[in-house]
């Protein structure tokens, strides 16, 4: 996929693991940002489309579901969304945008 050069590009990590009932911290990095672009997370459960999730700009916001926290750096070049209490049904794909 070719993106414009103005379009902000983001970087994670390929996989990450937990069990049941431990927390994760799902990192993403976008170097690139710039002014008040907010940041998307979305999810993507097996054999459906990615559903919208949080967006956030700078500093915590709680995230309802799944349970847990999306925090964005100050500067807002990085992000991490943060799974509480991961359930088997909160396997998915986890995408930042």
């Amino acid at each position: 996929m070719c993106l414009p050069s103005d379009l902000t590009q983001v970087q994670q990590e390929p996989s990450a693991e937990t069990t049941e009932g431990t927390a994760i911290s799902i990192n993403c990095s976008h170097p690139n940002i710039q002014g008040t672009t907010s940041v998307q997370w979305y999810r993507q459960l097996p054999d459906r489309a990615p559903h919208h999730i949080v967006t956030g700009f700078t500093g915590d916001k709680a995230v309802r579901s799944p349970p847990g926290w999306l925090r964005v750096a100050a500067d807002g070049r990085s992000s991490a969304l943060w799974l509480a209490r991961p359930r088997r049904g909160d396997a998915a794909v986890y995408y930042c945008a």
